[in-house]
């Protein structure tokens, strides 16, 4: 069975779709599947959006986004774990690469990813060097990131002493068990933090999130790319072309 494993924290406007493609996708791939929100102390009707769309819930509290994920998966049943951010559309072809991989001996992966909506200029120019170096140094993106049941178990899981950018650490975990593939398949994912915060701000906070652990530092005024109130968006989200 497949598990998808959802992390949110007061995601009720961007939730509705994440669903709706992952039961898409799941439902294509002719293998049973399940889907879990991992509930993190959300103020808003995340759950009851989640619930409306046949998944379950786990409220945990810990505003903590490793913790959240490991709540979520230990909740599931599946011997393939899917995580997916709430701001992420899977599509059948990737999650069939996923299984794909698995079966030709990969214990763990990411893909590709896409912005859907008016990105700024400089991400449009820095986006294929992101990516590349994605693939070439064998790291899930930031939104999409399947392993095996006993990989994620062989490793204990997202390491909770990591803050931010948790994908690029369980990412070097997992490859250290078995074969680590990026897949060529894509996911979309929105492109609001890109708007929102300064080229300045995105460099720093992505810095900080590759190196800092909890045991290095609580202090989570660095980290408001992950932990922050959402941003007001100055400008309005318009679909790209599909």
């Amino acid at each position: 069975m497949i598990s998808f494993v959802v992390p949110a924290y007061n995601e009720e406007r961007d939730l509705s779709a994440t669903l709706r493609a992952i039961h898409g996708a799941g439902s294509l791939t002719g293998e049973p599947y399940e889907v879990v929100v991992a509930d993190d102390a959300s103020t808003d009707q995340t759950a009851e959006v989640a619930t409306a769309h046949g998944t379950s819930v786990v409220r945990v509290a810990h505003r903590q986004i490793s913790a959240t994920r490991n709540a979520g998966a230990r909740a599931t049943g599946g011997n393939l774990l899917v995580f997916v951010d709430v701001d992420t559309l899977v599509t059948p072809a990737v999650v069939l690469g996923a299984l794909r991989a698995v079966r030709r001996g990969a214990v763990d992966g990411g893909c590709g990813f896409r912005f859907d909506g008016h990105v700024p200029v400089y991400a449009r120019v820095l986006l294929p060097f992101v990516l590349g170096a994605y693939r070439v140094l064998g790291l899930a993106s930031v939104c999409f990131l399947f392993c095996t049941r006993p990989a994620f178990d062989a490793v204990g899981g997202f390491d909770e002493d990591v803050l931010a950018d948790e994908e690029a650490w369980m990412s070097r975990a997992l490859a250290r068990v078995g074969r680590f593939v990026v897949l060529r398949e894509r996911v979309v994912t929105s492109e609001r933090k890109l708007r929102t915060y300064s080229p300045g701000e995105l460099l720093r906070a992505i810095r900080t999130g590759t190196t800092r652990r909890r045991s290095a530092s609580d202090d989570r005024t660095c980290l408001e790319l992950w932990y922050g109130e959402r941003r007001p968006d100055p400008t309005p989200r318009t679909p790209s072309p599909r």
